[in-house]
């Protein structure tokens, strides 16, 4: 099975004009709040695909995307403009993107700006073998948030589990927080990758606060599978508490909430954005 993992090492990754606002702010509590997608969700089935799947993710009831530097470009065989343009006609719009970092940066930034995206985000820098190695990455980060704010948007960092495994007896996502300028850099929390690393993914936005911007809500198995550990499931079908870690997470500064799935153990790509998208629609806070 081709993982996340194994798609970002290929990539990889590293070794707003007008500002958009989370549409949730000022929202009554106890209403649905809008949410996005991460379209690595949907990987298998979006080439030559990808207006079609477009059309279906915004009749499920998605607010927002997060795209990613797939094989047909973050804005998948369409110019900059023309991608917005295609989304603003289905309601659709694109706060973020995932991209490698390594490669035409600036040039990258400058084109997120240009629509409006909110942030360009590093999906993948990888285990290190030293907090060296980490502290060498947050300055790298620090240039790359420099970057972004010229261009007048933001960037971010998406962890996986590795940064909250210890390492020289410290955790890397601590000192990638510490050693990070709040002005330049926020963060994305995958809410399965810290789970799987045992780690309490509200108590890190607790200890955080206003420094976890984003968040995948993606939920993991009960139990682990033969020889693939605990993969993510449907929405609603694991065992991640989201009713109690949304909420507060929102309350604590989170402002974009991105269904994402990597394994679908009952259909489709597609169903499993249906599933995400019903289950994001029977929350209310």
């Amino acid at each position: 099975m081709k993982t996340r993992r194994s798609f970002l090492k290929t990539a990889g990754a590293l070794a707003a004009g007008a500002s958009l606002y989370p549409q949730w702010v000022g929202a009554a509590k106890g209403n649905p709040r809008p949410f996005g997608i991460q379209l690595y969700t949907l990987r298998n089935e979006l080439p030559g695909k990808a207006r079609e799947l477009l059309q279906q993710l915004a009749k499920q009831g998605y607010s927002y995307i997060e795209s990613y530097e797939g094989p047909e470009g973050i804005y998948w065989n369409h110019s900059p403009k023309a991608f917005k343009e295609y989304l603003d006609n289905l309601g659709l719009k694109m706060v973020s993107s995932h991209c490698d970092v390594s490669k035409n940066f600036e040039r990258k930034a400058a084109d997120a700006a240009s629509i409006g995206l909110k942030y360009l985000i590093c999906p993948w820098v990888g285990p290190q073998r030293s907090i060296d190695a980490f502290k060498k990455i947050a300055q790298q980060f620090n240039e790359m948030g420099a970057i972004c704010k010229k261009n007048g948007i933001r960037f971010a960092y998406h962890n996986h589990d590795y940064s909250f495994k210890t390492v020289e007896e410290q955790i890397p996502q601590a000192v990638l927080l510490k050693e990070t300028d709040p002005a330049l850099v926020d963060f994305e929390l995958d809410i399965y990758w810290v789970n799987y690393a045992g780690q309490d993914p509200l108590q890190w936005i607790a200890n955080y606060p206003n420094r976890f911007k984003l968040c995948h809500v993606k939920d993991k198995s009960r139990a682990p599978y033969p020889k693939e550990g605990y993969l993510s499931v449907d929405l609603g079908t694991g065992s991640i508490d989201f009713k109690k870690i949304l909420p507060k997470a929102v309350d604590l500064g989170m402002e974009y909430l991105i269904v994402e799935q990597e394994f679908y153990p009952n259909g489709s790509q597609i169903e499993a954005a249906a599933t995400g998208a019903a289950y994001m629609k029977r929350l209310r806070f």
